[in-house]
């Protein structure tokens, strides 16, 4: 017996967009559908979370936070999305 994908979607309050590029590199966070702010580390995600009174108890319960491009390690530029970054440098 196969199992199949739930049809479930949760949709949690906080979502951590991908890495964008930077010096440091950082992730846009949304809560509420809102733009909140940019975050450099886990650290920066907990404390936009508080800001709004929400207290995060599991980074990876997908009801809580839902990371995009990444999961919660993820802070860096892939290589291939920085030689594309390049490559639009370029003259």
């Amino acid at each position: 017996m196969t199992e199949s994908a739930s049809p479930y979607m949760s949709h949690p309050r906080i979502m951590v967009l991908g890495v964008q590029p930077g010096t440091p590199p950082f992730r846009i966070v949304q809560i509420d559908g809102q733009v909140v702010g940019e975050a450099r580390t886990i650290t920066d995600v907990l404390q936009a979370a508080a800001a709004f009174g929400i207290t995060v108890h599991d980074l990876d319960d997908p009801d809580t936070v839902r990371w995009v491009g990444g999961d919660k390690l993820t802070w860096t530029l892939r290589a291939s999305a920085r030689a594309a970054e390049k490559q639009e440098e370029r003259p």
